[in-house]
């Protein structure tokens, strides 16, 4: 048995004695480097889209370079207001309550890229409701509190977005019109509260949201991201219903796979888990865990 078959195996056994106190803990375990592979996939050719739907991306000129000065003086400035409640680094937030775990999330993430190439990481769960878009914006958050990092972070969840609601930003013009054509990159990227945190929404709903994620104009986005930003943060859809995280890892340099402590079935998470060690799985994240002595500072390692 593996140590992060141990690690969810442990968390399975303690469900029963984890009993609801009224105040939802952030997050308790950071398992990081687990079976890393040194060299990143590269996407699959994207497949060709029937001329009758009406997500079919138009002819638009070819992207170029883009300079993080570029963006930040052209992109779009809409008012954000942070829940404390869900952004836990929010000026009103309980900073003691769970700033600190996502702090140690981002030095692991840091220690990681001090090794091997690491600037766009995939964030993923199993099953829905288990807390991956409040791991990628608050990740997101901790990073440009530090060091002035310019952080990215896109909702790559087409089929039930969510990060616009947590930032209380536009869902659209976003990720949809951008890909389909209908929008260049200074109208979807936006620009919020905190100087070096930007953001594009999923956009507009489509019928066919992985014909998109697939498409080659995606991949690019993602080139150009690297090269403006520090870090690239992309969340996505939970990978049991959909294959598009899987697809979506191919353009990352890691995966982080979020688990809620405590509810999360042991197999669902170590089969659709299983799916991304060979895409640079870097860790699972356990989220709404306990933090009595038996989750808290505690790391387990692949």
């Amino acid at each position: 048995m593996s140590r992060i078959k141990e690690a969810l195996a442990k968390a399975a056994r303690e469900k029963a004695k984890l009993v609801a106190t009224g105040i939802a803990p952030d997050l308790a375990d950071i398992l990081t480097e687990v079976n890393r592979p040194t060299t990143v996939a590269t996407a699959e050719p994207a497949p060709e889209i029937s001329s009758g739907t009406t997500d079919v991306q138009e002819e638009r000129p070819e992207l170029r370079s883009l300079t993080f000065e570029e963006i930040d003086r052209r992109c779009a400035r809409p008012t954000w207001t942070l829940d404390p409640h869900i952004n836990v680094f929010a000026p009103e937030a309980n900073k003691a309550m769970g700033a600190e775990r996502f702090r140690t999330l981002r030095s692991r993430l840091y220690q990681i890229g001090e090794t091997r190439p690491l600037k766009r990481v995939l964030i993923t769960s199993s099953m829905p409701s288990e807390g991956k878009s409040f791991v990628a914006a608050n990740l997101a958050q901790s990073m440009v509190h530090h060091q002035n990092r310019r952080v990215l972070l896109i909702d790559g969840d087409l089929r039930k977005p969510s990060l616009h609601k947590i930032l209380s930003a536009p869902k659209t013009p976003g990720l949809t019109n951008y890909l389909r054509g209908k929008a260049d990159e200074f109208e979807v990227i936006q620009k919020g509260l905190q100087s070096n945190l930007f953001f594009i929404p999923a956009g507009d709903e489509v019928s066919t949201p992985s014909e998109l994620l697939l498409s080659t104009r995606m991949k690019k986005l993602m080139d150009l991201a690297s090269e403006a930003f520090d870090w690239v943060i992309l969340d996505s859809p939970p990978a049991v219903p959909v294959h598009d995280p899987s697809m979506l890892a191919s353009l990352c340099d890691g995966v982080l796979f979020v688990v809620r402590a405590a509810s999360t079935d042991v197999e669902i998470v170590e089969k659709a888990s299983a799916e991304f060690r060979n895409k640079n799985l870097l860790g699972v994240v356990f989220n709404h865990a306990d933090t009595s002595k038996q989750y808290k500072n505690t790391y387990y390692y692949g």
